[in-house]
This record gives structure tokens, sequence and C-alpha cells, in this order.
């Protein structure tokens, strides 16, 4: 049972009787427990909740509601009190709401943060001016720094002051000199290690720090991370000015946002903005409405195809019966390959640049994989189909082998191509390739009945 369910009554109560009870209620509870739990209240006992509360206390449970929840709490709250808890977030998840405000109630708290702290609201601008899916727009500025002349003791010292204002986790102390410019870096674990805090720094500093610009697109940021074990990383602008770091919880919901939205894309589904249970029915029309007629114009191209090849199939007799399983095996074969390039391409283990590498791999497994199910389909007809003889047996194996081979090149290269036109691979979603199969299906199929019947075995009048 979810703690907010249990909690949930207890707090109301303790609103209506007495509100200065609220705080100890929730002195013993994580903050994602208490977002949960807030989540839970009606949007006016939320708000006033969150008004009531300290702005620090108030800050890392708003940090961690949906976004739709944050924008309806500050439609309900005070601006003064938004404000304030606005000045206690993370620099990234302050400009991440007031992105998510209308204009006229963002400048409204913005004017009012201005006042409350002003180095807050100029943080809100300086990320504002990079793009929403950037590295600049993830950094946080509170980290450690200490001037690179600086000893093991001022490190110390300048860890116990931000642990006095923050509870979050610190992994390394930032040398930084005149002009914010970033020198080296320092792990908690190496000053642990040491006794004699009059040791320069400097000794312990790791100088070939990995960092990233502020304009690089965040899943970047994240394969690096990925790759390289990182806890956090700076961002260091074109002046080589150090603007922050990005940390890995950031990095970790980057990763969850852009997985969801991949796989809604390969549904054909364009990205939900907010979780299912919160989208209208409006909006999920408009979403999948669009790209569902688009599928279905789609199809007018295989209803063509068997129309055009119709006096075919009215010469092979029960043909039809076998049509649904021979193009459900290429969009089947397609969608596969079309998942691995395309999971390939994301987290940086394909290169568009590697195309002629894939297509020989997708050929030979295709040729392996059409070969088994094509031995599969000729025994299939010989066993329960004897009437339609050997040749039709012998066609249904042909084509199950074309089919897959063209399932499986389809879906690794065209993914591919969009990457290296700009476009997102996740765009070539599995109904996109099971459509266009659909199509070159019917014609292999076509073709190989022409080419066995009509020239192995002579079979007479085929079109």
């Amino acid at each position: 049972m979810r703690l907010s369910h249990l909690l949930g009554p207890e707090l109301k109560q303790a609103l209506r009787e007495d509100p200065e009870q609220v705080r100890a209620l929730l002195d013993e509870i994580h903050p994602e427990d208490l977002s949960d739990l807030v989540s839970e209240l009606e949007p006016e006992d939320a708000a006033e909740l969150m008004s009531r509360l300290p702005a620090e206390t108030a800050a890392p449970i708003f940090e961690r509601m949906e976004e739709h929840e944050q924008e309806e709490l500050v439609s309900l709250m005070p601006p003064e009190s938004v404000a304030h808890i606005a000045s206690e977030m993370e620099a990234d998840d302050r400009a991440d709401l007031f992105n998510l405000l209308d204009e006229d109630r963002g400048d409204e708290i913005f004017r009012r943060l201005e006042r409350v702290d002003p180095e807050a609201a100029l943080e809100v601008r300086e990320i504002e001016k990079w793009p929403e899916t950037s590295a600049g727009h993830l950094v946080t500025t509170r980290y450690v720094q200490v001037p690179p002349e600086a000893t093991l003791g001022d490190a110390i010292t300048a860890v116990r002051e931000l642990l006095e204002e923050d509870d979050d986790p610190i992994y390394f102390i930032y040398l930084v000199s005149e002009g914010d410019h970033l020198v080296g870096a320092v792990s908690i674990r190496s000053l642990v290690r040491y006794d004699d805090r009059s040791m320069p720094l400097s000794k312990l500093t790791i100088a070939n720090l990995m960092s990233v610009p502020p304009d690089v697109d965040q899943e970047e940021v994240a394969r690096q991370m990925s790759k390289y074990d990182l806890s956090e990383m700076p961002v260091i602008d074109a002046t080589g000015k150090m603007l922050g770091i990005i940390t890995v919880d950031d990095i970790i919901d980057v990763l969850t946002q852009e997985q969801s939205e991949d796989v809604q894309k390969l549904g054909a589904v364009e990205p939900l903005d907010v979780p299912y249970f919160h989208t209208s029915i409006v909006d999920f029309v408009k979403k999948r409405g669009f790209w569902l007629i688009v599928l279905f114009f789609g199809e007018f191209f295989t209803q063509t195809a068997l129309r055009h090849y119709d006096p075919v199939f009215a010469m092979l007799q029960g043909a039809t019966y076998y049509v649904p399983l021979l193009i459900s095996a290429g969009g089947n074969s397609g969608s596969q390959s079309s998942t691995l390039i395309i999971r390939g391409l994301a987290v940086g283990d394909i290169k568009p640049r590697d195309w002629y590498r894939v297509l020989g791999r997708e050929l030979l497994m295709g040729i392996l994989l059409g070969g088994i199910l094509g031995v599969i389909g000729f025994l299939r007809v010989l066993m329960l189909d004897r009437d339609q003889g050997v040749g039709f047996a012998l066609t249904i194996g042909l084509t199950l082998v074309g089919i897959v081979v063209t399932g499986c090149t389809v879906g690794s290269l065209l993914p591919i191509a969009l990457k290296r036109v700009g476009l997102d691979p996740a765009t070539s979603s599995t109904p996109f390739i099971a459509s266009l199969v659909d199509v070159l299906g019917i014609i292999i199929f076509v073709q190989s009945a022409r080419f066995v019947l009509g020239t192995l075995f002579g079979q007479p009048g085929l079109p």
C-alpha cells in the first residue's frame, strides 16, 4: 500500500485542526514519498500544505512532483510562496518550473523571485539561454569550489558550509581560478585519505577532467557519463568558464524521459506530455489519430498491390490464405531489426557510417532466419495442403526467404537513413516498417510464384 494512502487522511485532519503539526508529521519522511503524498491530496489541500511549509522543506518535495502537478499547484498558491520555494530549488529544476508557466504568471512570480533571491533569478536567466534539451539546461550551481591555492583544510571547510545548506551528495571539490575557469577537481575519496590540513589541494588534483559544452544534447551527456561511470560532469562554455555541473540524478531523469519518448514513437504515438491517466481523451485522439490515419493510407498501397496482382492470385488456388502468414513474417523480422538498430543508435553502439556493416550482417541474418522459416513453410504446405503440390510449397519457402531478407534490410537501414538526414530514428517505428514490408511482401510472393511455378514447373496461364 502506498504511503500516501496511509497518511493522506491524517494529513488532511492535521491541516484542518493544527497546521503546525504537519511539519512534525513530515520530518521523518523522504521527500520522494512526500511528493507522492502531496500528489494524492486534493489540489486545494496540497496548495495549502505547500504554502504553509518552510521553503527549504517544500522545495525538495516540489522538485520531485510531475510537471503537470507543479503547474496546477502554482496556479493555486500565492505568488510569494512560489517564489520562496523556487529560490530553494536546484537551478535546473527552477528553470524548468518557469518554462511550465504561462507568460503572465511566470513574469509575476519571477519579479517576486528577483526580490527574494536575485542570484536565483539570474541563474534562471542564464539557464534559459540554452535549448531545453541541452546540457546547459541541466546545470546546477550547487557544488563545492575553492581557489587553486586552497589547502586540504580549506576544502573540508567548504564542504561543511555546503552541507549546512544542502544535504545532497558531494563527489568532487572543484578548483576554480579567477574568472570561474576550471583548473581541476579533487574527489571526496581522496580528501578523506589525508590528515594534514595544510596539504596543498593541488597535489590531489585531477587535471584531465571530463567536461561538456552547454550546447551539447543531453542524450550525449548521458552517454558520456554512462560510458565513463561519472557521478557528475562539469559544464564549460567556449571561454573556459565553468557554468556548473550536471549530476547523475538529472541524467537518470533524462534517460527515463528519452526512453519513454522512443518507446511511444516506436508504437507510432506522438510522445505524451503528461502521464497516461492525466492525458485527456482529446489529447489521445490528437496524438494517436494522426499516425493511425497515416498508417491507414499506407495500407492503401497493400490493397493496390493485391488488386494489381489479382489475376495471379486467381490462378493460385488457396494462395490468399498464405498472404497474411507471409507478410507478417516480413513485418516481424523488420520490427526486430529496427528495434535493435534504433537502440544501438541511441546508446552510440552504431553510427550512421556503419550502414554497410549493418547491411552485411542483416543480409546474412535475413538469409539464415528466412531459410529456417522457409523450410517450416515448405513442410507446412506438403504436410497439410498436399493438393497444392511441391511447386507451391517451394514458392512459399522461397517467398519467406525473400520477405525476411527484405524485412531485415529495410528495418535496419531505414533508421540509419533517418539519422543521417537529422531525423529521429524512432520515427521509423514498427508500424511504418510493417506497412512497407507488406507491399514488398506481396510483390516478392507474386514474383516467386512466377519464377517457381511458371518458369521451373511450367504451369500454363500464369500471368
